[in-house]
């Protein structure tokens, strides 16, 4: 039977977003995965066990927990009512920032005069 599970997860920029959607998909009997960023939320759809799926999330996201579990209800959703908007006036390219977990630093030493030398 297949069972709708909804997650608290922090999904604090793109690279967390990736993470979070490559851990749970290592998990066997997943039929769907749907983020909420934001509501925080990740809703995994499948006859995977919450608490495999839960453990998974743990370990990338310390503070990951379970909302609700229930049974998959079949949506079934109207092609008519769904109008696909091409607007370009509303579009607004930026780039994705990181939060400070997934920022990455390297520090370069750029000394020029440090020679080695013997006495």
């Amino acid at each position: 039977m297949s069972k709708k599970t909804i997650l608290s997860v922090e999904l604090l920029c793109p690279r967390c977003r990736q993470k979070v959607m490559k851990v749970i998909s290592d998990v066997v009997g997943i039929t769907s995965i749907v983020l909420d960023p934001s509501k925080n939320t990740v809703t995994v759809t499948g006859e995977a066990d919450p608490v495999k799926i839960i453990k998974k999330v743990r370990k990338f996201r310390k503070h990951a927990s379970i909302v609700s579990v229930a049974a998959a209800k079949d949506e079934k959703k109207d092609e008519k009512k769904v109008e696909k908007k091409d607007d370009r006036r509303d579009l607004v390219v930026y780039t994705p920032k990181t939060c400070h977990k997934c920022d990455v630093w390297y520090v370069v030493g750029d000394d020029l005069y440090t020679y080695c030398s013997i006495l």
